[in-house]
């Protein structure tokens, strides 16, 4: 199935990119999220409408991109988890926690969608996550669980 994306999908593609995915993808995940649109003959004109204005935001956005990735990057964020013995959680830190800590630490507020953990925050100890502020500039975050 053809879908015009809407938003930003990670390992997909960006706003405006036109791509080419399985039927039940399409219908259970991208489409109820309001991810993606059906692609349409008429649909090219709001790609170039989601295009034009992703073109203009990432050229204004880049230096407050960067500007922020300074601020994030300088941060320590700690969270504090109720954990068992040998400091293993009771249950993950999700990225909506992360973006919570960082707003309580003094950070900016971060979109949970941006941020990007790899494996499953599962244990107490220093973390390191990434955060993709823009395409071009990304930035890690020192994390701490500590036990509650």
């Amino acid at each position: 199935m053809k879908l015009i994306l809407t938003q930003e999908v990670t390992g997909l593609g960006a706003p405006g990119d036109v791509v080419d995915v399985r039927d039940g993808y399409a219908r259970n995940y991208l489409l109820p999220r309001g991810f993606g649109i059906r692609w349409t003959r008429g649909g090219q004109k709001q790609i170039d409408e989601i295009r034009r204005a992703r073109k203009a935001r990432d050229i204004r956005d880049l230096d407050s991109a960067q500007d922020l990735a300074e601020r994030v990057q300088k941060l320590s964020v700690r969270l504090p988890r109720r954990s068992g013995q040998g400091g293993r959680l009771f249950g993950s830190v999700s990225a909506a926690d992360i973006a919570s800590g960082v707003r309580e630490a003094g950070g900016p507020e971060l979109d949970k969608r941006r941020i990007e953990v790899r494996n499953p925050i599962k244990s107490v100890g220093e973390h390191r996550v990434t955060v993709r502020l823009h395409p071009e500039v990304t930035a890690t975050i020192s994390l701490e669980v500590v036990p509650a």
